[in-house]
C-alpha cells in the first residue's frame, strides 16, 4: 500500500542541502560500470526518501527507482536532484506523480544537463579559474598553486547549492522551459567562445616548443630554420602544430590524458637526444 496524504510531509532547506553535499562528493567517483552515477545519486536521495516515505515498501520502491541508470555532469546534475525531491516529495503526499514520470524526467534530462555542465564548467569555468592563476605558478608563488584548489571546488559548490534549490523550488517545469527557450543555447554557446578563447590564450603562453636545426647550403651559408624560417613565416607556428596534433588525436581516440602526456614525454625525450626540437 502507498503513501496517504495524512500528513503534509515538508523537506526542509537542510535536507535538500544534506542531498546535494552527498552527490557533489561522489558524482564524479563513485561510478558503476553498469548504472554509472545511479549508486551516490541514490545514496543522496536516501535522507530524502527516509523522511518522505514510512513504511518498508514505499521506502523500497523509492530506493529501487533512483538504481535505475544515471549519468550527468556532476554539477548541473544538482537541478535534477532538486526536481526529483520535489517530485518525490509530491508524490508522498498524494499527489498524482507516478514512478515513471520520476524515472522519465531523471533519464530525459541528464544528457541535456550534461551537455551544458561540459560547456559551463569544463569548458569555462574551470580554465578561466586556472589560467587566472597561471602566472603566479610559474613565477613559483605558492599562491597559483593554492588558489585554483580553493577556488573551484568552491565555485562549483555555490553553484550545485543554488541549482538543487532552485530546482526544488521551480519543479520539473524549470529545466524544460529553459531548455525549450532559446537563453540556454545562447549561454551554452557563450561558454564555449570564453572556454575555447581561454584555452587558446593558455596554449600561446605556455606550450614551447622550438627546433635548433639549421639549414646549410652549398655555398656554405646556413639559415636558422627557428628564428630566419618558421618566425617569419609565422611565430608560433610548432606550438601551434602540437596543440592541432593533439586535438585531431583527442577528436579521434577520446580523452585518453595518461597516454597523450605519456606520449609528450617520449616524444620530447627522444626529439631533444636527437636534437630535433
Amino acid at each position: 500500500m502507498g503513501e496517504t496524504n495524512n500528513t503534509n510531509k515538508k523537506l526542509t532547506k537542510k535536507d535538500i542541502t544534506k542531498s546535494m553535499w552527498i552527490y557533489y562528493a561522489g558524482a564524479e567517483l563513485s561510478n558503476s560500470y553498469e548504472r554509472l552515477q545511479s549508486l551516490v545519486f541514490c545514496a543522496s536521495m536516501t535522507p530524502i526518501l527516509k523522511k518522505l516515505y514510512s513504511t518498508d515498501e514505499d521506502l523500497s520502491k523509492a530506493l529501487k527507482r533512483h538504481l535505475v541508470f544515471f549519468n550527468t555532469e556532476g554539477i548541473l546534475g544538482a537541478i535534477i536532484q532538486g526536481i526529483v525531491i520535489s517530485m518525490e516529495e509530491q508524490k508522498a503526499n498524494g499527489e498524482d506523480v507516478t514512478d515513471d514520470a520520476i524515472t522519465g524526467i531523471k533519464t530525459g534530462l541528464m544528457g541535456p544537463v550534461a551537455g551544458m555542465g561540459d560547456a559551463i564548467i569544463w569548458a569555462a569555468v574551470m580554465p578561466i579559474i586556472f589560467s587566472i592563476f597561471l602566472p603566479f605558478a610559474s613565477d613559483g608563488m605558492a599562491i597559483g598553486g593554492i588558489a585554483p584548489l580553493i577556488l573551484y571546488p568552491l565555485s562549483t559548490i555555490i553553484i550545485s547549492y543554488y541549482l538543487i534549490h532552485n530546482g526544488y523550488k521551480l519543479g520539473k517545469k524549470s529545466i524544460i522551459s529553459l531548455l525549450n527557450g532559446g537563453r540556454m543555447k545562447s549561454i551554452i554557446f557563450t561558454a564555449n567562445i570564453i572556454g575555447l578563447t581561454m584555452m587558446g590564450a593558455l596554449s600561446a603562453s605556455y606550450v614551447t616548443l622550438t627546433t635548433p636545426l639549421a639549414l646549410t647550403f652549398s655555398g656554405g651559408s646556413t639559415i636558422a630554420l627557428q628564428e630566419e624560417v618558421l618566425d617569419v613565416i609565422a611565430p608560433g607556428l610548432l606550438p601551434l602544430a602540437a596543440i592541432f596534433i593533439i586535438y585531431a588525436y583527442l577528436r579521434k581516440k577520446g580523452p585518453r590524458y595518461t597516454r597523450i602526456l605519456l606520449t609528450i614525454v617520449a616524444v620530447s625525450v627522444i626529439t631533444a637526444v636527437l636534437g630535433i626540437f
